[in-house]
């Protein structure tokens, strides 16, 4: 009977520690996005704007996140330092004024010293915003204004015009070449919005341009197909291990629409925004593909378990992860249990889809905000164990090197471990990030499981945590290279 007891524990406790592993796979893609477009940022002081991110960073931090996309060009200007375009009104209320610092090359410092990977967010076509009352005399409407139209009381550089594809690369390739971003992302705005009774106003391009295309909608597309190929190709070629994103608008087409879309009714993708997105992941002119499924389960014309099994079921030729909607989440019950909201119902179908990689938060001052305690179920329970971003192997396979001398040092702060990079011959070979498990001396190592991380880090040391007493540990300590492939592990034996 006793026998039949241990066994039962046993199993009860290898079942839960299977579950947890379920719950928090080793590789997962945890992102947020913070935004510039909501105005949280203007006028503040420079000191004030990097105590507002530091605050943000940190608990997201805590709560798991490893990847920030920041949006760092809202409308053909610049939160960075720029020589093509005007300052962000974003920053100082007046575009082309001078904030005194540089917000990106900042939030670059700031999250890789967090190990999280900085996606820049751009929006390509978008040249004014309903709230700017006037653009700065270098603002490249004010030199150009026959490369836009206005649409819906926006500003916008015309799609169908060649010079204005190259202008969009030629400021992606100086962003990618002078900062050290992890990724280049684009968001939903593609051709703007429908605006109803307003037809966007690019018939001359299409007599100009029209490449044989019969269709207006048809050539539309290709204009976008055309800037995407042309993106993707520019990152490549100035940094082949910077990532290029999109996340689209949730739905590609309503299967009204087309046999092969979703059980839907919605704006849509394809037909509306002239995005075909499943073309950009079947040819690789993406890394990854972030669509926004911003609405609840049991929604009427756009039901998020609907969305998600038809984005796994089409989308998986490139990395797919699920952008969420922080407010939407929490402001919907549950179906099953009407005392909760929709994160834990919305986690179990993310992580039960072996095609989707991750999620993303909209927005960051959201999950920070913590509505429905939303903040503390990722740091608790979801993202209670650290998740190294996925593997990109259409970019890169290759693994580092090995750590060399790995030892263990008692300092005046307690026992540390230290190592040496490994040697690479190429950006693409070097070490950047560490992954340090710790496993009980007996026990069989299994870098499959995430429950032994006890740290990430881009340093070549680790602050040992100290139990007091005679305890015997077994450190492993691996190198991330830059599109986070993981070395072969090296082990040291320690004696606390």
């Amino acid at each position: 009977m006793v026998k039949i007891k241990t066994l039962f524990c046993t199993l009860a406790l290898l079942l839960g520690a299977l579950t947890i592993m379920a719950q928090s796979p080793k590789r997962e893609f945890r992102g947020a996005w913070i935004q510039c477009v909501n105005g949280q940022f203007q006028g503040m002081t420079p000191e004030k704007m990097q105590q507002t991110l530091i605050a943000q960073l940190d608990v997201l931090q805590k709560a798991g996140i490893n990847a920030i996309i920041f949006q760092v060009r809202a409308e053909a200007d610049a939160l960075y330092q720029s020589n093509y375009e005007p300052w962000s009104r974003f920053l100082t209320g007046v575009q082309g004024k001078s904030p005194g610092w540089d917000p990106l090359q900042w939030m670059i410092d700031e999250c890789h010293k967090r190990n999280m990977e900085l996606h820049a967010w751009i929006n390509p076509y978008r040249a004014k915003t309903k709230g700017t009352a006037a653009l700065s005399p270098i603002h490249p409407y004010n030199k150009q204004p026959e490369r836009f139209v206005s649409y819906a009381g926006q500003l916008y550089f015309n799609p169908g015009l060649p010079e204005n594809r190259k202008y969009i690369c030629k400021i992606i390739r100086d962003i990618v070449s002078r900062y050290d971003i992890d990724a280049l992302h684009m968001d939903d705005y593609f051709y703007p919005y429908p605006n109803p009774g307003e037809e966007f106003p690019d018939g001359v391009a299409f007599a100009q341009y029209g490449r044989g295309y019969s269709q207006v909608g048809d050539w539309r597309r290709d204009n976008v197909n055309v800037l995407i190929k042309e993106i993707h190709e520019t990152v490549r070629e100035c940094k082949p291990w910077v990532k290029f994103g999109v996340s689209p608008f949730g739905i590609y087409r309503n299967k009204k629409n087309d046999p092969n879309g979703s059980e839907t009714n919605g704006l849509q993708n394809y037909d509306d925004l002239y995005a075909d997105v499943l073309m950009w992941v079947n040819n690789g002119w993406v890394d990854y593909n972030i669509p926004q499924i911003y609405w609840e389960i049991g929604h009427k014309a756009a039901d998020y378990e609907t969305l998600i099994r038809w984005w796994a079921k089409h989308a998986s030729a490139r990395p797919l992860f699920i952008g969420q909607d922080v407010m939407r989440t929490v402001k919907n019950t549950d179906l099953n249990n009407r005392l909760q909201h929709q994160l834990p119902a919305k986690m179990k179908l993310q992580r039960s889809l072996p095609t989707v990689e991750g999620s993303c938060q909209w927005y960051a001052a959201a999950v920070v905000d913590n509505p429905g305690n939303y903040c503390t179920l990722l740091e608790k329970e979801y993202h209670r164990y650290p998740a190294l971003i996925p593997t990109s192997p259409f970019m890169d396979d290759k693994a580092p090197g090995k750590v060399k001398k790995l030892k263990m040092v008692w300092t005046f702060e307690g026992p540390v471990l230290f190592w040496t990079a490994p040697k690479a011959a190429t950006e693409m070979d070097k070490a950047i990030q560490y992954v340090v498990y710790r496993f009980d001396k007996k026990e069989k190592i299994d870098l499959n499981d995430p429950l032994h991380i006890v740290g990430i880090t881009r340093d070549t040391f680790f602050k040992l945590p100290y139990e007091e007493g005679k305890v015997k540990y077994q450190y492993v300590v691996t190198a991330l290279d830059r599109l986070h492939n993981e070395s072969k592990p090296v082990k040291k034996k320690v004696k606390l």
